[in-house]
């Protein structure tokens, strides 16, 4: 715990199937406190990482309550298995957390393999024939449908787990579907698609209009390993899913009976947010202990809080109404800086069919994180200033543009991971009445 500045504060650890490590949970449920942030990590962290995020989020926080009386806040660190690329740069942390931006070549360091192979277990071989192909970048189609069924191959789950039952974001979607379909469809065609998204993102040089084959095609490896990215992005997105809705909703009501007087307050990042929506799923009925939700660069639909899809309208969310379960505020915060979810999110959403109707590169596939709670009524729309200025809404859905702070990051991902801002810990503060 000496890795995070701020006390008290536990760590506490899920595994793929949202089982709790018990020590930790008895030792959350003793704190002597009157409110308990708790954060969960997003996609593309290990545990090392998340730590470090933990240190300088909460590091605002002692400071920003010092003149409250009668607070005793508490912080905790929700530590889930999710994928490390250790290639894509991470804001103001050391260069040993992440390779420079645009490292050469779309092949997969030692530390990158390690990581899948750790988090697909009994795959070792796959991971290596992954590698081998994108280190030698072989120009025929062969070798990319190879590549594409090799993909399918890693992130397989069988349809009667619990990963099958937390992948959609929308109540229409098919809980035995547990692989995007993109993994389905013209692997070389697909790979192309990413490049090109790539381009528009700034990581790669605008592709030439024609990638005939038997030229031009090393160029499209770059999108392979996009595509091997967003596979696993899915396999994240399944399992925060789980974690949230079979793990942390059963703490969180184990709390409401131990520690009944304690205020919770939900921080989710990326596909920490999805991680903690879906908790809100799995909260026993009466249970009203969580206070406040702030998700920060949210990784999932921007409809999953929707009563009706405005492209399906018999069809809603898979939150629909979690928002109810809230006694406070669900706060959204989003920027526009956020190409991961701008760019890449909206092609690969479409390309895994990942919402209800298939249309085009729109408003269907667009992510919390880049433009806010969608298709909810009476959802507000504050510019960080204002929301900070005037306050919080009380209850609801909330929307809140934090464009002004989260701006800096490197192609792929762009300001996706810049959230470590004390206005951000203000938000979080203001949305839960912590010494107010």
């Amino acid at each position: 715990m000496a890795d995070v500045g701020v006390r008290p504060y536990r760590e506490i650890t899920f595994d793929a199937d949202g089982d709790v490590d018990a020590r930790q949970r008895d030792r959350l449920a003793e704190l002597d406190v009157t409110d308990l942030v708790m954060f969960a990590h997003g996609w593309n962290s290990d545990r090392s990482v998340a730590t470090r995020l933990y240190d300088r989020f909460y590091a605002p926080f002692p400071g920003l309550l010092a003149d409250a009386t009668g607070v005793r806040l508490g912080y905790a660190g929700i530590v889930w298995p999710s994928m490390r690329f250790t290639d894509e740069p991470i804001p103001d942390f050391e260069p040993r957390t992440a390779a420079p931006a645009g490292a050469p070549g779309p092949g997969l360091d030692r530390r990158t393999r390690q990581s899948l192979a750790e988090l697909f277990p009994g795959r070792e071989a796959v991971v290596e024939r992954l590698a081998q192909l994108l280190d030698e970048q072989p120009e025929e189609r062969a070798a990319f449908d190879e590549f594409g069924m090799l993909v399918r191959r890693l992130i397989e789950t069988p349809t009667d787990g619990p990963a099958s039952l937390h992948g959609s974001d929308m109540e229409s979607g098919d809980a035995s579907q547990t692989e995007p379909t993109m993994l389905y469809e013209d692997t070389l065609t697909v790979c192309r698609d990413f490049t090109q998204a790539l381009a528009e993102t700034g990581t790669e040089p605008e592709p030439e209009r024609s990638l005939a084959l038997g030229g031009g095609l090393k160029k499209v490896w770059n999108g392979a390993k996009e595509l091997l990215r967003q596979a696993t992005y899915y396999a994240m997105k399944r399992r925060a899913g789980t974690v949230g809705q079979l793990g942390l909703g059963p703490v969180l009501g184990q709390l409401a009976g131990s520690s009944p007087s304690v205020r919770i307050h939900l921080v989710g990042h990326s596909q920490g947010a999805r991680l903690v929506a879906f908790a809100l799923r799995g909260l026993p009925d009466g249970v009203r202990n969580v206070k406040s939700v702030t998700l920060l660069q949210g990784a999932f639909s921007h409809y999953a809080f929707a009563g009706r899809l405005p492209h399906s309208t018999r069809n809603g969310g898979a939150l629909r109404d979690a928002q109810r379960r809230v006694d406070g505020p669900v706060v959204a915060c989003y920027s526009h800086h956020d190409t991961a979810l701008g760019v890449i999110y909206p092609l690969a959403s479409r390309l895994a069919r990942d919402s209800a109707g298939v249309v085009s590169l729109g408003a269907e596939w667009g992510a919390m994180g880049f433009d806010g709670i969608q298709a909810v009524l009476d959802t507000p729309v504050f510019t960080l200033t204002k929301a900070l200025r005037d306050g919080i809404p009380g209850s609801g859905c909330v929307n809140v543009d934090a464009a002004s702070v989260v701006r800096r990051g490197g192609p792929p991902s762009g300001a996706h991971s810049d959230i470590c801002h004390e206005e951000l810990a203000r938000v979080v503060l203001a949305a839960g009445r912590i010494g107010s």
